[in-house]
C-alpha cells in the first residue's frame, strides 16, 4: 500500500511542472526629489536626467536578487524642474557649492513588509547609501510594487550631509522667492520597471495506456 501511494505522488508531482517567477528589469532609473520653500513649506519639485544605474543583476527570483548591489551615479549639474531659469540657478548656487561633481548611491537592504494581501501592491523597505558632498550614509526608504512599477521614497536631511553652505547659497541667491526659508529636508525618490514572467504552473496530463 505504501509503494502504491509513492507511485501516486511521484505521478502527481511531475504532472506539475511549476516554473516559477523571473523579475527582469531594465537598466534605466528615474531618479526625482522635492525640495521646500517658505514658511507655508511649498515644494519644488525636480528630476535628476543623467543618472548611471547599474544594477546588481538584470533577472532574479525576488528583489533582494535584482536590487541589493545596484549602484547609481547622478550628474548634479544636469537637473530638470519644468524652469530652465530656475534650473541654472540652482546647479549654480546650490549643487555646484557641493564638494564632487556626482551623488553616488548603493541599495544595501531591502526588506518586504510581513504581510501581504493578495491584489493589492507589495510594500517594504530599502535601504540606500548615499553619498552626497563627500559623506556617506545610509537612507531608510519605502518601496511600493504595482503592476510592474516599482517605487521607492525616502526624506534626507541636508544638515546631515554637511550642506549648509550650499542651502545658505541658494536660501540668498532666491531670498525673495523662497521669502528667506528654504527647507533642510528634502524628499527623494526612484522608480523602474520590474516585470514578473513565467509566474504560472503547467499542468501536464498523464498519458494512459
Amino acid at each position: 500500500m505504501k509503494k502504491i501511494l509513492l507511485l501516486l505522488i511521484t505521478l502527481f508531482s511531475f504532472s506539475y511542472a511549476a516554473t516559477g517567477c523571473v523579475l527582469v528589469q531594465p537598466t534605466d532609473i528615474n531618479v526625482t526629489w522635492k525640495a521646500y520653500k517658505t514658511l507655508a513649506k511649498l515644494g519644488v519639485g525636480g528630476q535628476f536626467t543623467a543618472v548611471k544605474y547599474t544594477p546588481n543583476k538584470r533577472k532574479g527570483k525576488n528583489f533582494r536578487e535584482l536590487f541589493v548591489g545596484s549602484k547609481v551615479s547622478i550628474d548634479i549639474s544636469k537637473i530638470n524642474t519644468g524652469n530652465p531659469a530656475r534650473d541654472k540657478t540652482l546647479v549654480k548656487h546650490f549643487f555646484h557649492n557641493l564638494k564632487g561633481e556626482t551623488i553616488e548611491a548603493k541599495i544595501v537592504d531591502i526588506k518586504r513588509t510581513d504581510k501581504h494581501v493578495k491584489g493589492k501592491p507589495r510594500t517594504g523597505t530599502i535601504d540606500v547609501e548615499i553619498t552626497m558632498n563627500a559623506k556617506t550614509l545610509t537612507i531608510p526608504m519605502k518601496y511600493r510594487y504595482s503592476e510592474g512599477h516599482f517605487q521607492a521614497t525616502g526624506t534626507i536631511d541636508l544638515s546631515d550631509f554637511d550642506a549648509r553652505y550650499a542651502l545658505a547659497s541658494i536660501n540668498k541667491s532666491c531670498y525673495d522667492l523662497h521669502k528667506g526659508k528654504t527647507w533642510t529636508d528634502v524628499s527623494i525618490g526612484f522608480s523602474t520597471t520590474v516585470k514578473a514572467t513565467l509566474c504560472h504552473v503547467e499542468i501536464k496530463k498523464q498519458e494512459t495506456h
